[in-house]
C-alpha cells in the first residue's frame, strides 16, 4: 500500500512539475536575438530594426540563404527599417516613414527591396507583391577579409547629409548610400533666423558663418556674421573659427592675429586643447605670409 501511495506521490509530482514548468517558461538565449540600431543622418534619423542569426559552421549565401530568392534579410519576422524624414537611396525617393527590407542575394549582385508592407512574417511567402514595393535596387557586393559570424547591419561612412548602410554576414558586404536634404533645410533656417532677424543673437550668427564656412559659401557673408558674434560675446572657439574663415580667404596676416586672440582667451579658461590647435595654425599660417 505504501509503494502504491508513494508512486502515485510521484507520479503526481512528474505529473504536476512539468505542467508548473510549462506555466513558468524556461527563459533561454534567443538564437536569432533582435537587434535595433539608430543613427542621426543630416537632420533626420534611421533606424533598422532586425533579428540576427548565426553562421554556426554552415555555408551560409548560395545554400543556408539561396541566391536569386527574397530573403527576409536576417532572422524571424521581416527586417524593418525606419526614416524620420524623405531620404533618397541609390538614386530612389522614399518618402518618411517605416518599411520592410527585403533583399534578393546574388554572388556579385544583391538587389535590395524597400517594401511598404511591414506585417508580412519573414519573406512574406505567397502575400508578397511586387506592387506594394516602393524601391528596389541593386548594389554590387564585396568581399570582407574578416568573417562576420552574427549576421550585422549597421552603418558606415557617415557625412553630414549621408550615411552608407551595410549588410554584413560570413564573408560578404552589401553597402547602399541613404541620403537626406540638409542644404536647403539649413539655409532656409539661416534666412530665417538670421537674414530677416534683426534681433540674431552671438549663436546665431556664429552657426550661419560656421555652415557658410565648411559648405564654402560666401566667405565675406561668412567673415561678417562671425565678426559680430564676435564683438557682441567673444567665445575661444568662435574666435579661432573666425581665424580660420580670414585664413580661407587668404588673410594670413589677420587670421594670425584672431588666433592670438582666440589662443589667449582659451588660455584664460584653461583649455589646453584649443591653446594647441591656435599653436598649430598660427606655425602654418607664418609660412604662407
Amino acid at each position: 500500500m505504501k509503494k502504491s501511495i508513494l508512486g502515485f506521490a510521484l507520479s503526481a509530482a512528474l505529473l504536476f512539475g512539468a505542467g508548473a514548468v510549462q506555466a513558468q517558461g524556461i527563459k533561454m538565449p534567443a538564437p536569432s536575438p533582435q537587434q535595433k540600431v539608430e543613427q542621426a543622418v543630416g537632420l533626420s534619423t534611421v533606424t533598422v530594426d532586425y533579428y540576427r542569426p548565426s553562421m554556426k559552421g554552415r555555408t551560409v549565401f548560395g545554400d543556408l540563404v539561396p541566391y536569386g530568392k527574397i530573403w527576409r534579410t536576417g532572422a524571424n519576422a521581416s527586417t524593418k527599417i525606419k526614416f524620420s524624414e524623405d531620404v533618397t537611396i541609390e538614386g530612389n525617393k522614399i518618402p518618411a516613414g517605416e518599411y520592410a527590407m527585403y533583399t534578393i542575394p546574388g554572388k556579385d549582385e544583391w538587389t535590395v527591396i524597400i517594401h511598404k508592407n511591414t506585417k508580412h512574417w519573414g519573406d512574406g511567402g505567397k502575400e508578397y507583391k511586387q506592387e506594394e514595393d516602393q524601391a528596389r535596387f541593386t548594389v554590387k557586393s564585396q568581399k570582407n577579409p574578416r568573417k562576420v559570424e552574427s549576421f550585422t547591419i549597421n552603418f558606415t561612412n557617415l557625412k553630414a547629409d549621408a550615411t552608407d548602410v551595410e549588410i554584413l554576414w560570413d564573408d560578404v558586404i552589401v553597402p547602399f548610400t541613404v541620403k537626406t536634404d540638409v542644404d536647403s533645410k539649413v539655409m532656409s533656417q539661416i534666412d530665417q533666423q538670421v537674414i530677416k532677424n534683426q534681433n540674431a543673437t552671438p549663436g546665431l550668427y556664429a552657426a550661419a558663418a560656421n555652415y557658410y564656412y565648411e559648405t564654402n559659401r560666401d566667405l565675406k557673408q561668412a567673415h561678417e556674421w562671425m565678426k559680430k558674434a564676435n564683438e557682441i560675446d567673444p567665445k575661444f572657439w568662435n574666435v579661432h573659427a573666425q581665424a580660420k574663415i580670414e585664413a580661407k580667404m587668404k588673410d594670413y596676416k589677420q587670421a594670425i592675429k584672431t588666433a592670438e586672440k582666440s589662443m589667449e582667451l582659451a588660455k584664460a579658461a584653461n583649455n589646453d586643447d584649443y591653446v594647441a590647435l591656435n599653436e598649430k595654425v598660427i606655425a602654418e599660417w607664418k609660412k604662407m605670409k
